[in-house]
């Protein structure tokens, strides 16, 4: 039974041992821990009970981790780490585009489990109002939105408001000031400074598109945000200030 006022990882690995550690490892940093074995376990444990992240063993035992990362991803906008034994860049970065937010390597060390687990969390908490500064307080116009700088408010043409994460209204907010110019990845993470991104700037990509599902009517045929192929990003929409 899941406590309430905690976050809870769900633990998926098909080593009992690392699933002692990890569980161990999180419990004792405050979070309450459920663990799964294989797809079929994890895919229970997500309807079951209310999961603030997922860590996933890429090397499941007769399953395919980035085919369950896959349908995780379809079903809940939860954060995914994965975990694998893999070094190759190639499956670190097929994991992220499938929708990790990060990527371990085993053998792994502890602090940096955690490091990475509380950074992708922070990423996904539910954006607060932030004080406003003179100035601050323009509303920007674009494809039938509004975005309220100062009290953070994206609202859709039939005037309801949307709910984003902080990283998710700041990268919009990034975009929105910038229309109609491509912004490389290292320029989004180095403006997006302080989000403590994973050292794979993959991550990026990520964010970008958890923000499609919640602005462009075709998330999987973007007409917003597109992708410049090698180079980054493009906000295509044209902006107004009033």
């Amino acid at each position: 039974m899941l406590e309430l006022g905690r976050k809870t990882i769900l633990v998926v690995d098909d080593e009992p041992q690392i699933r002692v550690v990890l569980k161990a490892l999180f419990e004792r940093e405050g979070f309450a821990v459920v663990e799964a074995a294989n797809g079929a376990e994890t895919l229970d444990r997500l309807k079951a009970g209310d999961i603030s992240l997922v860590t996933l063993d890429v090397g499941l035992a007769d399953e395919d981790g980035f085919a369950l990362a896959r349908e995780i991803r379809t079903r809940l906008d939860v954060p995914i780490v994965m975990i694998s034994g893999k070094v190759d860049e190639i499956d670190r970065i097929v994991g992220l585009e499938l929708g990790a937010d990060d990527y371990i390597v085993k053998p792994f060390n502890l602090r940096e489990v955690l490091a990475r687990v509380r950074a992708v969390l922070r990423r996904y908490e539910p954006r607060g109002a932030a004080p406003v500064r003179a100035g601050e307080r323009a509303r920007l116009h674009f494809d039938g939105w509004q975005m309220d700088l100062g009290a953070r408010q994206v609202i859709d043409g039939r005037g309801g408001s949307i709910e984003l994460t902080t990283a998710e209204f700041n990268l919009l907010a990034l975009f929105v000031e910038r229309p109609q110019r491509v912004l490389s990845r290292d320029q989004l993470l180095d403006l997006l400074k302080g989000q403590e991104w994973s050292p794979y700037d993959r991550s990026i990509d990520t964010l970008v598109a958890r923000l499609r599902k919640k602005i462009e009517k075709e998330p999987d045929r973007p007409g917003l945000v597109k992708t410049v192929r090698g180079v980054g990003y493009v906000f295509t929409a044209d902006v107004t200030r009033g």
